[in-house]
């Protein structure tokens, strides 16, 4: 499979690589081979989106990630998903940028909160922009509501890409239709000069990235073959997400797949 020319290009040179990873883990679960690979020859910054929690009332659908995380309060996993975040990137020899947005299985409307009072404890989905994981987290609904995050968090990916002086930038292609995962792939497409897509795992495990957003962007596909032994390990750096996301015990390992256009 041929690598596409962008790509291509920023291997055969030591230049900076920047990466979007929408939260505390997507960008090792994705990418830990090809980073391991070239962080040795590479400054390599992971900026992830979405490292913040809000204290409850949480959705039935917050209570039910809490639940298979096997935790109760959402402020303290939040504070130990990103010392594992920590950890996970030091042991790959990158940088790390926690930029502060809250998760979408959190994220509330203020002004809305403010006029129910008490009522927003009670039907805590009033209040909540993705009131259902599965009706609104799952199908990407981007809610209009994050429009100024999503301004935000582009002015704040320029800020990085001039600080690190990234030749590349690597976002997801938005496999699985998370919503947090089409908002980082929304602000790495204001970058078109510089943007490679990465495949979301283990979501890619079961479904395929969108066929109209690749052949709009005219992308191609490059595979990068991992050593499944050193994967497995850096996923493992997870411990609070790994039983949630592979209840079986069986971390699956695949290449990576990256998306570039030519």
């Amino acid at each position: 499979m041929a690598v596409p020319a962008r790509l291509e290009k920023s291997l055969n040179t030591n230049s900076p690589w920047l990466f979007l990873s929408p939260h505390l883990d997507d960008a090792v679960l994705s990418c830990a081979g090809l980073m391991e690979a070239y962080g040795i020859r590479r400054d390599i910054t992971v900026a992830t989106i979405f490292t913040e929690a809000e204290p409850p009332p949480h959705t039935r659908a917050a209570r039910s990630f809490l639940r298979q995380c096997s935790r109760h309060d959402a402020i303290s996993l939040f504070n130990d998903r990103r010392s594992e975040d920590q950890v996970a990137l030091a042991g790959l020899g990158v940088r790390q940028r926690h930029l502060g947005a809250t998760d979408a299985l959190f994220r509330q409307r203020r002004t809305t909160k403010a006029v129910l009072g008490p009522l927003a404890r009670v039907l805590p989905e009033l209040v909540h922009l993705y009131p259902t994981y599965r009706f609104d987290i799952a199908l990407g609904r981007i809610s209009r509501s994050d429009r100024a995050l999503i301004a935000h968090l582009r002015a704040s990916v320029a800020d990085l890409l001039e600080q690190t002086e990234a030749d590349l930038l690597f976002c997801p292609v938005g496999v699985g239709r998370h919503v947090d995962h089409l908002i980082a792939r929304m602000v790495g497409s204001q970058f078109p000069e510089q943007v490679v897509y990465y495949s979301d795992f283990p979501y890619n495990q079961s479904a395929g990235p969108d066929l109209a957003f690749v052949q709009k962007h005219q992308l191609v596909a490059w595979k990068w073959a991992v050593e499944p032994v050193r994967k497995k390990q850096h996923i493992n750096q997870y411990p609070s997400q790994v039983p949630a996301l592979f209840p079986d015990g069986d971390i699956p390992v695949s290449p990576e797949i990256y998306f570039a256009a030519h």
